[in-house]
């Protein structure tokens, strides 16, 4: 029968994540009990879940839809293949918001593309007072997003459709937020790491990476109440290309802001004022 020790030698993971794994096989098991009583033997059915799980992370699954979930602003977000994995980098988007606009006033809010909801969820959560909308397309994911809202106990309202097809009537929003596919579509990280296994719709645009900006952003000036402002996830070389759209949508106070690694990540413009 096989025991915590073993299963923690018994592949060429790296520890942490066979704890990890380990741990998702038998709830409520902690890293204390496995360091006090590592000759702890497993179910069978355990085993059998470990060494599945183990041999699809050693295929290069990403350990997020192998446990489900992946952290986001400091909350667990339930993931699947049908979603993007959030990413540290996002919450850039979420404190540029958070800084920009009122959070203690009724603002209305739009996440294009939400996926999971990570985006969407966390500014309803932070900012309560705001009424907060998103849209994907991918049924899949609105499904992965509304469950999420659900577990953390968010009030979003969730459209199926491309961009703000879904929205005719919704009225001006006083903030658009949004991470599309901006990836382009021969670009080699496509084929690396844990983008092999993430949903090739919500990466790029198969096009020049830029296609979905421009999207969000020629429609946004007819959908934005004055002084409000839309804030976008891009690529680390896409700050110019985006500053310039948005300049020529007519927006100002237009700006580039850096993640932690000094690469650009958000960029964001405000309506004029009448």
């Amino acid at each position: 029968m096989l025991t915590l020790e073993q299963a923690l030698r018994c592949h060429s993971l790296p520890r942490l994540e066979a704890r990890m794994l380990l741990q998702h096989v038998r709830p409520g098991l902690t890293h204390a009990r496995m360091i006090a009583d590592p000759d702890l033997p497993l179910t069978e059915g355990e085993a059998a879940r470990f060494e599945q799980l183990a041999q699809r992370r050693l295929q290069g699954e990403p350990m997020a839809y192998l446990l489900g979930e992946r952290e986001f602003y400091g909350r667990p977000f339930r993931v699947s293949p049908a979603v993007l994995i959030p990413r540290p980098e996002t919450e850039h988007l979420v404190e540029a918001a958070l800084q920009r606009v009122a959070t203690l006033e009724p603002k209305s809010v739009l996440d294009l593309g939400c996926g999971s909801g990570a985006i969407a969820i966390t500014l309803a959560l932070e900012a309560p007072a705001w009424q907060v909308q998103a849209v994907d397309l991918s049924p899949a994911a609105l499904e992965v997003a509304s469950g999420n809202a659900q577990q953390l106990g968010a009030e979003v309202q969730f459209h199926q459709g491309s961009w703000y097809q879904p929205l005719a009537g919704q009225g001006e929003f006083d903030l658009i937020v949004s991470n599309p596919p901006y990836i382009e579509q021969h670009d080699h990280h496509l084929d690396e790491g844990d983008v092999r296994f993430e949903p090739r719709m919500a990466l790029t645009d198969e096009a020049d990476g830029l296609m979905c900006l421009r999207a969000i952003i020629d429609g946004a000036p007819s959908r934005l109440k004055a002084g409000a402002w839309i804030m976008l996830e891009h690529g680390y070389d896409q700050g110019p290309a985006v500053r310039d759209l948005l300049r020529q949508a007519g927006l100002q106070q237009v700006e580039t802001l850096a993640d932690l690694a000094g690469l650009d990540r958000v960029t964001l413009g405000q309506m004029p004022a009448p």
